[in-house]
């Protein structure tokens, strides 16, 4: 079944696709800032489900019904991956070389913007298995938020009071 998206969905999921670009690039940089072992793995594992969300809005926007039991396989179709000195450029300016600490509150604070912006997609979308796909990606969104909190409590850099 091919999709008919609307002006409105086409606009909203290239604004979800940029919005994935942005947390590759954040995390698979962060991931290479971090000094802790643990969390690096936890932005490099990130950056890997970022990657399948935007294959996924990828598919969408070509007219394709995703398959969400597809979802895990990694590495499937095209790759977002754009040149190392681009990505280095573009975050060098905007957060240089900083601690764990900050590095976890732009990646909560971007999950929190990003988990937002799906809202307004999936409602907005005319076809259920589109809405389903981006519930599975705004799930995923909220499921990196949680655990940026939680390390960021369990390590003493944030006291929810």
């Amino acid at each position: 079944m091919t999709l008919k998206l609307t002006q409105k969905e086409q606009m909203l999921l290239q604004d979800q696709k940029s919005h994935e670009e942005i947390c590759i690039q954040k995390y698979k940089n962060y991931a290479e800032q971090a000094q802790d072992p643990q969390l690096k793995q936890m932005f490099s594992s990130f950056a890997e489900q970022e990657q399948q969300h935007w294959n996924t809005i990828n598919q969408i926007l070509s007219g394709q019904v995703p398959d969400m039991s597809q979802q895990q396989n990694q590495g499937q179709g095209q790759q977002y991956n754009p040149a190392a000195s681009e990505v280095k450029q573009q975050m060098k300016g905007a957060m240089g070389n900083q601690g764990d600490a900050s590095l976890c509150t732009d990646m909560l604070m971007t999950e929190k913007y990003v988990s937002g912006t799906y809202d307004t997609a999936i409602f907005e979308c005319v076809d259920t298995n589109v809405r389903q796909a981006l519930n599975h990606i705004q799930k995923e969104e909220q499921q990196h938020g949680e655990a940026i909190f939680n390390y960021m409590k369990n390590k003493g850099m944030y006291n929810p009071k």
